[in-house]
């Protein structure tokens, strides 16, 4: 085989996408490329920029010849920025990619020879989905203060005021806020040093009810003239919350943990699917309800609920399934590691007036059999929703003890849920129906929604 070096140029066939994204091409040596920005269908030149024994990474030079696939990305900084993997690949073949990234785990890690999946769930329009940005903040090259996004792998700020997966009133609040901070001489936050005031512009909106909060990230406790940028952003409509976070912290987290009202409420409501929830800047909350409401609505579905059931809701959160799932159950108990979720979830549920909910906190491994032993609590089904890394070994093994009739797994990475779908089949199990929902149009990201029964 050739030998392959650093800053090389090849031309490649891109013949697929890999898990991020990337583009994957190879030489006639079968020498494997990534390629980021690539589409399967281009030809291009690029550039290898680092190179292992099997593989290397290579950047995009030149595309000699487009793929039929690729579209115009209508953000000027799509490449730059990196948050956007997908932007130049139709959507329809997004979708395409992601329900067949989500078959090919199944068949390569669970084993399941040909997968039960339905039709991907797609969106109307793919973009002005998120309800929250987060805009680090900085000085670009000639001293003035920018606001934008993190390229690829770096902390480096590509400005950027109109993201257009976010909504169009985020332009609004970053030219209030970023005037406001020249006017009265306000520096940025440098993570270098680790001086400066403003860290990140923090915005969530609430889509159903139209409010609006702002909360500003400070390596502080005050802004000068605070008031004063109260006042401005209250003229803009729906403006509901306007709050200061304070993060002194040399780290790469976003949030602290202290959080006051310079005007307004503490938080701002919205709805997914009827049930009203109050948000604040540390609550977590999906951040494409609609999209949200309808991956719910699969999970409802699957879940088979006809009012005489019990269900547990495994990595439970503030309770969005929860409380989603109650009106259909007889009783639904919630389990969290994390008690502000808790403390929010059970606030929601007095909210809407739920009462056939109830959450505990803790490490659902040790939660589950306690319930299960002591107080004889079964489960009809079992709903998880785990983080990107999946269930915890010991979750897994506690609901194959409790065996309910169906476990609904909600996943937001499919490598993870196909290793613990492969648990859960191995322990009687078996996948019955799979689901796609794009919850995140343009990147890679993909939400699965996967039934299984017991054999």
């Amino acid at each position: 085989m050739e030998e392959y070096r650093k800053n090389q140029e090849l031309e490649l066939e891109i013949s697929a996408l890999g898990s991020s994204g990337e583009g994957i091409g190879r030489t006639r040596e079968g020498f494997t490329v990534f390629v980021k920005d690539a589409l399967p269908g281009d030809r291009v030149r690029a550039r290898l920029m680092k190179v292992k024994k099997q593989y290397a990474f290579g950047r995009l030079m030149e595309i000699i010849s487009p793929s039929p696939d690729r579209v115009e990305a209508p953000c000027p900084v799509a490449r730059a920025c990196g948050g956007c993997q997908l932007q130049a690949l139709s959507y329809e073949k997004q979708l395409a990619y992601k329900e067949n990234k989500v078959r090919q785990d199944l068949i390569r890690i669970s084993g399941i020879e040909n997968p039960p999946i339905e039709p991907i769930i797609g969106m109307a329009s793919p973009w002005r989905y998120r309800n929250k940005a987060q805009f680090p903040v900085g000085r670009d090259r000639e001293g003035r203060v920018v606001a934008g996004f993190y390229a690829g792998r770096t902390h480096s700020i590509i400005p950027q005021r109109d993201c257009l997966l976010g909504a169009e009133v985020n332009r609004r609040i970053l030219d209030i806020v970023l005037g406001y901070m020249e006017q009265y001489g306000i520096a940025p936050y440098d993570e270098a040093s680790g001086s400066g005031l403003v860290r990140h512009i923090l915005i969530r909106c609430g889509f159903s009810t139209g409010e609006i909060m702002v909360c500003l990230v400070v390596n502080g406790d005050r802004l000068p003239e605070e008031g004063m940028l109260a006042e401005r952003l209250r003229e803009i409509p729906g403006m509901t919350a306007v709050l200061l976070n304070t993060n002194r912290e040399r780290t790469n987290v976003i949030l602290g943990h202290t959080v006051r009202t310079i005007w307004g409420k503490g938080y701002i409501t919205d709805m997914i699917g009827g049930v009203s929830f109050q948000i604040s800047p540390l609550s977590f909350y999906q951040v494409n309800p609609r999209q949200t409401e309808k991956l719910y609505g699969q999970a409802l579905e699957y879940a088979g609920l006809t009012g005489q059931e019990t269900v547990w809701d495994v990595y439970c959160g503030i309770g969005t399934i929860s409380l989603f799932l109650a009106r259909r159950a007889r009783q639904v108990w919630g389990v969290e590691v994390v008690p502000q979720a808790i403390e929010d979830a059970r606030r929601n549920a007095a909210l809407n007036g739920i009462e056939n909910v109830e959450f505990f906190v803790g490490k659902a491994e040790e939660v589950l059999p306690e319930q299960y032993e002591k107080s004889g609590l079964r489960a009809d089904v079992v709903v998880v929703d785990p983080p990107r890394k999946g269930c915890d070994a010991a979750v897994l093994e506690t609901i194959l003890r409790v065996r309910p009739d169906r476990i609904v797994y909600i996943s937001c990475d499919p490598a993870t849920m196909a290793r613990d779908v492969k648990v859960l089949g191995n322990g009687g199990y078996s996948v019955e129906k799979v689901r796609c929902v794009d919850m995140f149009g343009m990147t890679g990201h993909v939400e699965t929604c996967v039934l299984l029964g017991r054999k």
